[in-house]
Order: C-alpha cells, then structure tokens, then sequence
C-alpha cells in the first residue's frame, strides 16, 4: 500500500530572479518502509521535505498522502493531515521546558481531540515504553540527556499513529553513540508497528542501512 506519492513536483523561487529548486520529482513510499533522502547541502532534500510535509503548498505536480490529492486544500484540512498523519522528527527536538516529558508527547494528541485525556496518557506512556524511556516520563526536558530529549521527540511524533514519520536531520546533533541508538527506534518501529519513514540525513552510514535511498542533486533525483 501507498502510504505517499510524489508525481511529478517542481517547484521554483522567484527572488527577483526565477530559480528552479526542484525538478519534476516521482517516487513513492509503501506501508513499513524505511527510506531516506541525501544529497549536497543545497540539493533541494529539506525543500521537498517541506512540499511532503504540505507546509509548502507553492509547487506544480501533486503529492498524495493515502492515496488523497494534497492539491487545493485549505489549510485548516492540511494543518489537521498534519496533526493526525504526519509525526515529524527534527534536528532540534523542539520541546517545550515548561512541560514534562510525558506532556510533551501528549501535545499532539490533545490538540487532534480525538481520545480522552486519560486514553492520551496511556498512549504516551506507551510510545515512551517503546522507546525504552518511560522511567523518566514525570522528568522535565532539561533533565534529561540529548539522545533522550531526541527519543522524546519520536515518542511524541508516534502519539496520533501517523501515516508516516518524517524526520529533518533528526541525527544531525546527535554523536555516534547516539545516532546509533536512533537509527535502531527508527528501524524497530519500521519493523514492529510497520510504521513509514521518510528521513532526510547527511549520514551515509545511518542512509546506508535504510530499505531504499532517495539520492538528490540540483533538485533532481538522481539515484534511487
């Protein structure tokens, strides 16, 4: 099953001049699979990430999450595909410091509604399980260490069951130790909740060890 389909984007800026930033990209990604996204800084990865994202909407082409057109949405529908289908990993793990740990993954959940406050507990106590950091679910962020800050941010992109987790760099401030233990959540959630991955990363080591690589150049895809 496709779980996402890019057919045929383009996208181009216009400042003051016209520079095409990406050209005529095709490729798809099936139930469970675990892909990532390399290339040059400046190859156009993070710009796409933002187009499947449906953050940018400014591009020629259609993208289809589930086998729906992201084309002429709104944005409110777009913002709600995003809450409830997309679960995002970024370099930063952009958590709040106000908030405990088992807060912070809660977020998304209350903000789509769709169980009880007790049944969001209960679903982030078990992504936090999942991803072996449980006992410090009543800690605040800036307690706990970088790798563990960055497991909180999966566990909170897995919290509403997404479609498919997309990460920016989500390895990118980590050390090798770190990176490591990463990659094997990622891969483990591939595996066991047949969860999809869409990672863009400059680390060929953890690229090398995903089902497929999406290789990019000048805004085209160049190697798959």
């Amino acid at each position: 099953m496709k779980v996402l389909e890019a057919k045929s984007i383009s996208k181009s800026f216009h400042d003051p001049i016209t520079i095409q930033v990406l050209k005529d990209i095709n490729f798809s990604i099936n139930k469970g699979e675990f892909v990532s996204v390399i290339g040059k800084s400046g190859c156009g990865k993070s710009t796409l990430l933002y187009i499947l994202s449906t953050m940018d909407t400014d591009y020629t082409g259609d993208l289809l999450l589930n086998g729906v057109s992201m084309k002429n949405k709104k944005e409110e529908e777009l913002a709600r595909v995003r809450n409830e289908e997309i679960g995002f990993v970024f370099q930063f793990h952009y958590l709040l410091n106000e908030f405990s740990v088992l807060k912070n993954v809660m977020l998304p959940g209350m903000k789509l509604g769709k169980y009880s406050e007790k049944e969001i507990e209960h679903r982030a106590y078990e992504k936090l399980k999942i991803l072996g950091i449980e006992n410090e679910a009543l800690k605040m962020p800036n307690q706990l260490s970088g790798g563990q800050k960055q497991r909180v941010a999966i566990a909170r992109s897995l919290i509403n069951d997404p479609l498919i987790i997309m990460g920016d760099e989500p390895t990118g401030n980590l050390d090798k130790k770190n990176s490591e233990i990463v990659f094997e959540i990622f891969n483990n959630i591939a595996l066991t909740l047949n969860q999809s991955l869409l990672i863009v990363t400059h680390d060929n080591d953890f690229a090398n060890r995903t089902h497929r690589i999406i290789e990019m150049e000048d805004g085209r895809i160049i190697k798959m």
